[in-house]
């Protein structure tokens, strides 16, 4: 009997703890790379004493099939739940629009919890930045900066990172698939996590800004599961976190606090500020994925297939199938599901 192959997943955001279980459940070993302190990706959550606030993914909404019933799964476990949200449009006028009546969902207690569910039992490696792939007749090796070459070989690699972290990793051994990484153009986001003493006095608990240097602002303390002071999320736009990438968090709270009073709400107590470089999409790739059977790596995640957190999940989901087709016979006996 052949020993299950193993295959490296680059990435512990949705989209690469998705795949991975996919993949474990199939038979396949998988060993999971992040550089970041625990899974989740940008389905973020801050935690501070006494208090906690979701500054990536915001929430998820469920369209497809196949990711309507992980949902489920999710809502039955005890990790997401559905957030009734008051939400609103605020134009620059100062005229406003209704949010739509599209079902949103939330992790519960935190926005990490559907990653956390996904990562249980798998073999998970964090802090690991995987900083160089090079292919031999053995298989892959991969090495990162916190802990040089590592000891094993690995039959595929599948990378779920942002498109400009991919490219550097996939120049020098697959330069085709470093110009598909290359074509997705992908901007960034400054958050602020705002904690107020008492509810602040808004009619409504999230809204979508048309205008000025705020995108999103959202009531955290409104969502299911949550607990402890009022707290605010603030997402800067796209545009306007781009022309202010490299401004000090000083700088930038000053700004998104101004524009959020302007909006009816008030200066917070205290405030914590994060800059995601690779937040948002521009132009996704169109496929969903990318899988080349002949190297045994393959790519996935939102800016694959149109942003969102079931973007990235019906990414990830579509290669984990790509991967299984092609490498079936290599699978032990038995531990291939239909």
């Amino acid at each position: 009997m052949k020993p299950p192959l193993h295959y490296a997943v680059i990435g512990a955001g949705m989209a690469g703890l998705r795949c991975a279980r996919a993949l474990v459940e199939a038979g396949v070993r998988v060993t999971v790379l992040d550089k970041s302190r625990g899974p989740s990706g940008r389905m973020s959550t801050r935690r501070g004493e006494g208090w906690a606030c979701d500054h990536g993914a915001q929430y998820f909404t469920a369209r497809d099939p196949l990711f309507q019933a992980e949902v489920a799964r999710w809502r039955a476990a005890g990790v997401a739940d559905a957030w009734q949200a008051r939400l609103t449009v605020l134009e620059a006028d100062g005229r406003r629009a209704g949010g739509g009546d599209e079902a949103r969902f939330v992790g519960t207690p935190r926005m990490t919890a559907p990653a956390r569910l996904l990562a249980e039992g798998l073999d998970l490696r964090l802090q690991a930045t995987v900083n160089a792939l090079d292919r031999y007749p053995h298989g892959w090796e991969l090495a990162s900066a916190e802990r040089g070459l590592m000891p094993e070989a690995f039959d595929g690699v599948l990378l779920a990172v942002p498109a400009p972290q991919a490219v550097p990793l996939l120049g020098p051994v697959v330069p085709a698939l470093a110009e598909v990484a290359r074509a997705a153009r992908m901007q960034g986001c400054w958050a602020l996590m705002a904690r107020f003493e008492a509810p602040l006095a808004l009619d409504f608990d999230a809204a979508f800004v048309n205008h000025g240097p705020l995108r999103w602002i959202a009531r955290d303390s409104s969502k299911p599961g949550r607990e402890g002071p009022e707290t605010w999320t603030l997402h800067a736009s796209a545009e306007w976190s781009e022309t202010h990438l490299e401004d000090s968090p000083e700088q930038v709270a000053a700004a998104l606090i101004a524009a959020f009073r302007a909006l009816g709400g008030e200066a917070p107590l205290a405030w914590s500020a994060h800059r995601w470089r690779y937040a948002i999409t521009e132009s996704a790739v169109e496929g969903g994925c990318v899988w080349a059977p002949e190297d045994s790596i393959g790519l996935c995640g939102d800016w694959l297939n149109g942003g969102r957190v079931e973007g990235a999940w019906l990414s990830c989901h579509a290669l984990a199938q790509r991967v299984l087709a092609s490498v079936r016979d290599g699978l032990q006996p038995g531990l291939v599901q239909a």
